[in-house]
């Protein structure tokens, strides 16, 4: 499994990758980090994950002119993709589907021999993050006689290049979770394979989710019904903090406030108020992780002004008070510093040299 992208008229590839076609429970994950800035390309990022049969890659782009990029897979493969990013062209070879990509949405494809172009317009800060399984690995992770997955299974055995559905679907937040998990993953060695692993499984899972969703919920709504309430979802997504009124909300997606109601908890599975306060306690664990902030700090950046109402819905949420996660957390980051500290001792020890007369 080889993974070779080249920008359109330059001869030196932009990734050239070999992950193994077989997974190894033995090989660990090497780290590869790609940046390339100059006057042409404005600015490329890659973060590159790479094992025996799995390959994980986040790349930012941002150019000062149209790029055209090709990308070419030798062997088969299972592409998770994640589209973050608006006004994105993908043609992959032997498929139709949409030309044109709408942020964060995703979907699943098989390929025997993938070859993709991607063209990207100019002044557009791009992010994609696609996870590259072989089937070998793929096949540990789901029961190919699956019945919702019998059809895609069907494409993988008979060597057939496709998607699981013809659309790309909008993320769920369980999806953005796991991305930003996958993206911020600090462990090393086995603990970062077994962590990493375990993340593509269960995004895996929310991806499945999503997509084999039933006919009859995506047959109640129209297609520009449906464009607006994924609009509304991503105006949420980057105002959580400060989240429009649904009025407000009505206006800037220009739906009325019944059919937006109704049809966000029909597409998103939960309603307009619940995802907000879902999208503020993610972003309250994260702060809590990562920052020495306090509750009624941690309360402000997620946009509550009484912390007490803060406090019971983090409550709520995740089954114990936020006061107590933080202990919680600080003593985890204790007991590691506890045994770091007695590692050092431990190899001090060990590289003193003892003499006896």
């Amino acid at each position: 499994m080889k993974l070779i992208s080249t920008i359109l008229g330059q001869q030196q590839p932009l990734i050239s990758i070999e992950a193994g076609d077989c997974y190894s429970h033995k090989s660990q994950f090497v780290e590869e980090k790609i940046t390339i800035k100059n006057d042409g390309i404005e600015e490329i990022t890659i973060h590159n994950q790479i094992t025996e049969g799995i390959l994980i890659l986040d790349a930012q782009m941002y150019f000062s002119k149209p790029q055209t990029i090709q990308t070419k897979i030798v062997g088969e493969s299972i592409v998770m993709s994640f589209i973050c990013s608006n006004n994105l062209e993908t043609h992959v070879d032997q498929l139709e589907s949409e030309p044109f990509s709408i942020e964060n949405t995703h979907n699943i494809l098989y390929a025997s021999e993938l070859k993709a172009t991607l063209r990207i317009p100019a002044l557009e800060e791009i992010n994609c993050v696609t996870i590259i399984l072989s089937p070998d690995f793929y096949s540990k992770l789901i029961n190919e006689d699956w019945a919702l997955h019998k059809k895609f299974s069907k494409n993988i055995n008979q060597k057939k290049t496709g998607y699981l559905t013809p659309k790309y679907a909008p993320f769920n937040s369980g999806i953005q979770w796991v991305i930003h998990e996958i993206k911020n993953c600090t462990y090393e060695g086995s603990m970062k394979k077994m962590y990493l692993e375990a993340k593509i499984k269960e995004l895996l899972i929310f991806q499945l989710d999503s997509l084999i969703e039933k006919p009859q919920n995506k047959e109640q709504l129209g297609e520009e019904e449906r464009s607006k309430l994924l609009k509304a979802k991503l105006i949420l997504e980057k105002n959580f903090t400060n989240a429009p009124s649904l009025s407000e909300l009505s206006r800037l997606v220009s739906l009325n406030e019944f059919k937006l109601k109704k049809g966000f908890k029909a597409c998103f599975k939960t309603t307009i108020k619940s995802y907000v306060t879902q999208l503020r306690m993610e972003y309250a664990k994260d702060l809590f992780k990562n920052e020495a902030s306090n509750v009624g700090e941690v309360a402000y950046k997620c946009g509550y002004k009484d912390v007490s109402h803060f406090s019971a819905a983090f409550k709520f949420f995740y089954g114990f008070t936020p006061a107590s996660f933080r202990k919680i957390n600080l003593g985890a980051k204790i007991y590691l510093l506890y045994w770091d500290f007695f590692d050092i001792l431990y190899l001090d020890f060990l590289s003193i040299d003892f003499c006896f007369v």
